[in-house]
């Protein structure tokens, strides 16, 4: 299980960069950086903190589930997951009807863009 892996696709998920789960914990970015790049294996109190800077249980981070499996088989490039996480941003300011709309034009690039 690759621990950083699951971390940086939980805060992508949630539309958080580095430095906003920076200010939510107090621990740097570049220590951040490095755990979500599997270079440093964070303590669990560390994990913790994250966990709560992500508003997830702890155990999320020990759970093989679809998110895991989505990181793994996925292989987005660095730009591919920045645009998607700018993207979740914005979108929350859409209302629930631009919202699904968005959603589905996103949907449907992404079909074919895997073709």
């Amino acid at each position: 299980m690759k621990i950083g892996t699951t971390i940086r696709g939980y805060r992508l998920q949630k539309g958080l960069s580095q430095g906003d789960v920076e200010k939510r914990t107090g621990l740097l970015r570049c220590y951040l950086s490095r755990v979500e790049n599997g270079h440093t294996v964070p303590s669990l109190d560390t994990l913790a903190k994250i966990a709560q800077a992500l508003d997830l249980p702890l155990a999320q981070f020990f759970v093989e589930d679809s998110l895991g499996r989505e990181i793994n088989t996925q292989k987005l490039t660095d730009e591919e997951l920045r645009f998607l996480t700018q993207i979740r941003r914005y979108s929350t300011n859409l209302n629930d009807s631009d919202r699904k709309l968005l959603l589905a034009m996103v949907k449907k690039f992404a079909a074919t863009a895997v073709r």
